[in-house]
């Protein structure tokens, strides 16, 4: 099997072209617009007719887009996560149409979760900003291009390389720095949104599990741990892993537009289970442990 993984040298990406390289017989290829890309397209501007191209060389069986932004401005987000599906599903149809897509997407798209509820596929969508937004539209791309594709709807991923970009990657960057000192302040903002976390490894089995189902899958499939977690309880948690003697200051009322916007956070996973055979193996902790394992390998030891 050839499967071609778009964006893999990203943090979902880098786990998930580890976890295919383990499957039987697999040929993982690399595309993207790294020099080191085996093929290099660039969903983002290229044009379909020039993607086709690409995916013409590749031949592959399937393909995984891992590719997106999760930060920047509003045109950045969308040329990347609504136009670069977009033109990928229009690409597929003219050079490989038999191949399997799988596409991760985020559950940002489903908007203000009601607490004590976890979120099925069916429930409707109302992202509430440009990221939410953009992310959807490319799930829409996917799922009305025609083709044998599916939708990872992905929680909030937290494990190995967590980039600082994240609020876990971010904590442990900073609690690395910090050490044992005992006088160290972390000074974060509000941490009583509910998110439901992820182990990264988890995420890399699911989409294997989702490269290789036979027949069609449905078009949305939610990952996620299916509980939502104030984010305190993560950053108790890391400070405890780490050792962290000092203090943390949380000032209420700030930190992200989206944390105020989105209280709660959780996704029901029953059907990627039935459709999938898939449930996370790896709790909070243990993402959390191996996100500092690496941390601190990164770092050469805590100072």
């Amino acid at each position: 099997m050839r499967v071609l993984v778009l964006g893999g040298t990203g943090y979902l990406g880098s786990h998930i072209v580890d976890r295919l390289r383990a499957l039987p017989g697999a040929l993982v290829l690399g595309g993207g617009r790294s020099p080191a890309a085996g093929f290099r397209l660039d969903l983002a501007c290229d044009r379909p007719e020039r993607l086709a191209t690409a995916l013409a060389a590749a031949a592959p069986d399937a393909v995984v887009n891992c590719a997106g932004a999760t930060g920047g401005d509003a045109v950045t987000l969308a040329e990347v996560n609504a136009r670069g599906p977009a033109a990928l599903c229009a690409a597929l149809r003219e050079a490989a149409p038999a191949a399997r897509l799988v596409h991760l997407g985020s559950a940002a798209e489903y908007g203000p979760g009601r607490p004590g509820t976890a979120v099925t596929e069916s429930a409707a969508t109302r992202p509430a900003g440009p990221y939410g937004a953009t992310k959807l539209a490319g799930t829409v791309a996917v799922t009305a291009s025609g083709l044998d594709a599916v939708v990872l709807r992905v929680g909030n991923p937290v494990g190995p390389g967590a980039p600082g970009t994240s609020l876990p990657g971010r904590i442990a960057a900073l609690l690395r720095t910090a050490g044992a000192d005992p006088e160290a302040v972390l000074r974060l903002g509000d941490l009583s949104a509910h998110r439901d976390f992820v182990d990264v490894r988890d995420v890399a089995r699911a989409v294997a599990l989702a490269v290789t189902a036979p027949g069609p899958l449905p078009p949305v499939l939610n990952l996620g741990s299916g509980r939502a977690v104030p984010v305190r309880e993560l950053v108790r948690a890391l400070t405890r892993r780490a050792g962290f003697a000092g203090r943390v200051e949380e000032e209420t009322g700030s930190g992200s537009a989206r944390s105020a916007q989105v209280s709660w956070q959780c996704s029901d996973i029953t059907a990627a289970g039935e459709s999938l055979g898939w449930r996370p193996s790896y709790t909070l902790d243990d993402a959390l442990a191996a996100l500092w394992a690496a941390t601190t390998r990164e770092g050469g030891g805590v100072p």
